[in-house]
């Protein structure tokens, strides 16, 4: 065992040593722990010390801490060493794998302090060992739940991984560092492999890696349900892209059954970022709802427009929305198209609103985005094309402002188009013949609109979010009739 000492002599006997009795209680109750997992061995560690303890990979950061705030004591121990007469340093395998960082209390005697390390340490080794042993297999299981999850059998996937999460958060990254990154990924994620519970998936597929935060679902603020925590998954893979010079994308939170859905939105936001940079598919981003509505305002509307509805319809709903058609939904719901359009009736009907309306679309997909919270809504709340933005999340004129704001980049030209193709549900041929153009002109068109604003338009859930706003800011006169041209199906536009 490799140990350094940020103070002191690293070679130096301990002062005493350490009576039968303590050796006994010391190994019996670390030996304990490191059956349970490999957190509650540096949380055992950190109480026989009376101290704290933190488990610190250099590549991928602080796999466990006890206390939480230790980690970045721990992590600045390892990567910034400075002179503590306290603390000390224990390599748990060769260079450049994980370090264990023992902090113990200014009255613990040395020969306990060593003890608890060296046991730690060589638990930590049988643990990691055996993780070894099982790699291959783990890694083929987690390459099968990935395929099951994009064929749309979430439910199978749950049952085969032993997760009771509900939810998944996915990334996808490319470069040539992805195998560099796997290998850090896997260390800081595969601790733990018993259990049922949240799993983390990491697959690599040649020069794309895969990786799977599954979990409860998000409360307020965007807390996932199972343990109360912001997703701890994403500084890792943020940091680990940073230093490998990956692409990244990542997508918002969504059912496991909508898998599909967020696989090819982190696809997208992988491919519109920069190296080295985690680019999120959340929207509008900083102008999104979600950020500018205030939580609890947000999650008492949703609350009461979902209300009617159960857990069945409201995954229905949202596979339809997110998907764009009944018949694209299917694959999510393990249903026939015709099963997924009877129960959209049924919505529609519990909802009394008129799903074909655009707008109302919008608002719902908005309702179903939003993280839920504590209260329960007593009474329902209609689902009205008019006002685009409800008074419940904003005022008449604070909507207007956000809304003027966020489509400030675009000319009247791009207002109108832009416009006219999220009425028909982002489909550019009846746009096109609406605006009269040719299909071309208004592809163009969009491409100029979504550079403008810096947005994703294939996005089911930015084009919500654009038709709240374009019907929010919309004048009089922006419409098809009003666009600007010179003649002919093909825009030319005006003389110089």
């Amino acid at each position: 065992m490799t140990t350094r000492a940020t103070g002191g002599d690293p070679h130096a006997t301990p002062s005493a040593t350490p009576p039968a009795v303590e050796y006994a209680q010391v190994v019996r109750r670390l030996t304990r722990a490191a059956t349970r997992s490999g957190a509650s061995l540096v949380a055992e560690a950190a109480a026989l010390v009376d101290g704290w303890a933190a488990l610190v990979d250099p590549l991928a950061g602080v796999v466990h801490s006890t206390p939480r705030s230790a980690g970045a004591a721990g992590l600045r121990a390892v990567t910034q060493p400075q002179p503590h007469s306290r603390l000390s340093l224990h390599q748990v395998s060769g260079a450049g794998g994980p370090v264990l960082v023992l902090a113990p209390a200014a009255g613990v005697s040395a020969s306990l302090a060593t003890l608890t390390a060296r046991t730690a340490v060589n638990l930590l080794r049988v643990r990691a060992r055996r993780a070894e042993e099982t790699r291959g297999a783990e890694q083929r299981l987690h390459t099968a739940v990935l395929r099951l999850l994009l064929r749309g059998r979430a439910d199978a996937a749950a049952e085969v991984l032993g997760t009771s999460a509900t939810h998944a958060t996915v990334y996808r990254l490319t470069g040539p560092g992805a195998g560099a990154a796997h290998e850090a990924l896997w260390r800081a994620t595969q601790t733990e492999v018993s259990g049922a519970g949240p799993r983390v998936l990491v697959c690599l597929d040649g020069a794309e890696l895969t990786v799977v935060a599954c979990h409860g679902a998000p409360g307020p603020h965007g807390v996932h349900g199972d343990h109360g925590d912001q997703d701890p998954t994403r500084p890792l893979v943020a940091r680990l892209a940073d230093r490998h010079r990956l692409l990244c994308g990542v997508a918002a939170s969504a059912p496991l059954d909508m898998f599909v859905t967020a696989w090819a939105e982190a696809g997208v936001a992988r491919d519109g970022a920069a190296v080295g940079r985690l680019a999120a598919a959340h929207g509008l981003g900083a102008h999104g709802l979600l950020h500018v509505v205030p939580p609890d305002r947000l999650a008492a509307w949703s609350a009461a427009v979902l209300q009617p509805l159960d857990g069945e319809q409201r995954r229905t709903l949202e596979a339809w929305l997110r998907s764009g058609s009944a018949q694209a939904a299917t694959a999510a719901l393990g249903v026939s198209e015709g099963t997924v359009r009877a129960r959209l009736r049924g919505v529609g009907a519990r909802l009394a609103a008129d799903l074909d309306h655009p707008t109302v679309q919008a608002q719902l997909l908005l309702a179903l985005r939003v993280p839920a919270g504590p209260a329960r809504a007593t009474a329902a709340a209609p689902v009205l094309p008019h006002p685009p933005l409800p008074a419940a999340l904003l005022g008449r004129e604070h909507a207007r402002g956000w809304a003027s704001a966020l489509l400030e980049p675009l000319d009247k030209r791009l207002r109108i188009a832009l416009r006219c193709w999220l009425a028909h549900r982002g489909r550019t041929a009846p746009a096109a013949a609406e605006l009269v153009l040719h299909r071309t002109t208004l592809t163009t068109w969009l491409g100029e609109c979504g550079r403008a604003l810096g947005l994703d338009l294939s996005s089911a859930t930015v084009r919500a979010e654009l038709r709240l706003a374009v019907e929010t800011a919309a004048a009089p006169d922006d419409v098809p009739a009003a666009l600007p041209r010179r003649g002919g199906r093909t825009y030319r536009g005006p003389r110089p």
